[in-house]
């Protein structure tokens, strides 16, 4: 199974890291689409380090509205729009919005 993770908020951090491994440890693909004050959380490398397991991108958008530097974002992240918002959205079994 894919799981998609729309990451639309910087609240859920404890509850993305664990819904993540969790399904990871069962074998799932998972896949992490970032916008709105979701994109707070580049910052934070527990969230970023996520990139080396899963698929992660980041809507440019958001960053330049909420004045987030992408400066130090892996490279391993894309920096992309909401047509990787869509794209998630379509290639997965099961989406969930943190």
């Amino acid at each position: 199974m894919k799981l998609g993770i729309l990451v639309n908020t910087d609240r859920n951090l404890k509850h993305i890291l664990g819904i993540t491994e969790a399904a990871l440890r069962k074998g799932h693909e998972v896949s992490l689409f970032v916008m709105d004050d979701g994109v707070r959380l580049l910052r934070d490398e527990r969230f970023t380090g996520l990139c080396k397991k899963v698929s992660m991108s980041f809507c440019d958008h958001s960053t330049h509205v909420l004045n987030v530097s992408k400066k130090g974002i892996p490279e391993d992240i894309i920096c992309g729009s909401q047509y990787n918002n869509a794209v998630m959205a379509h290639d997965s079994d099961k989406v969930i919005v943190l």
